[in-house]
């Protein structure tokens, strides 16, 4: 008297295409970083020289009494959406995964998807919270060298 609906020896197909979906995200995810970015940059020296520059605006038009600019919505690029797609396959992966478990298949290809797409996730949220820090590194060390011309403006 065994329940066929509960047993573990169902065909994994959910369990099989999340864990194809999340190695497919994580492929992604490693060729994004690896490979990209793929829209047109600037030189590091022109970005930051442009952030210099914006910041020294500020805060002349917040000494002067000025308003500032209004907020201007940030465009996407191919990289944004490579990122978004990679996210999404990978959240995708979980999905399709999770519902392989649920319905009570073979369990190592359904938590192997889980945990391969929640690694295809990681992977990009970490790289960026990485580069994030080093750049604020950098902005910090570039505000230290321009000290003295923000300390003359408020006579410290």
């Amino acid at each position: 008297m065994t329940d066929s609906t509960v047993t573990d020896t169902a065909n994994p197909v959910f369990g099989c295409i999340g864990f194809c979906l999340a190695a497919s995200a994580l492929f992604a995810a490693l060729f994004v970083f690896w490979a990209g970015p793929f829209a047109p940059q600037h030189s590091a020296g022109v970005s930051l020289g442009e952030l210099a520059a914006e910041i020294g605006k500020s805060t002349l038009r917040a000494a002067a009494g000025l308003e500032q600019p209004k907020p201007v919505a940030p465009t996407r690029d191919l990289d944004d959406f490579l990122q978004i797609g990679v996210a999404m396959l990978g959240g995708l992966a979980i999905v399709v995964s999770v519902i392989g478990i649920l319905r009570h298949e073979k369990r190592r290809p359904a938590i192997a998807g889980v945990v391969i797409g929640t690694g295809a996730i990681l992977f990009q949220f970490f790289t960026f919270a990485f580069f994030a820090v080093l750049g604020v590194l950098v902005i910090m060390a570039l505000l230290n060298s321009f000290s003295d011309v923000f300390a003359g403006l408020f006579g410290g």
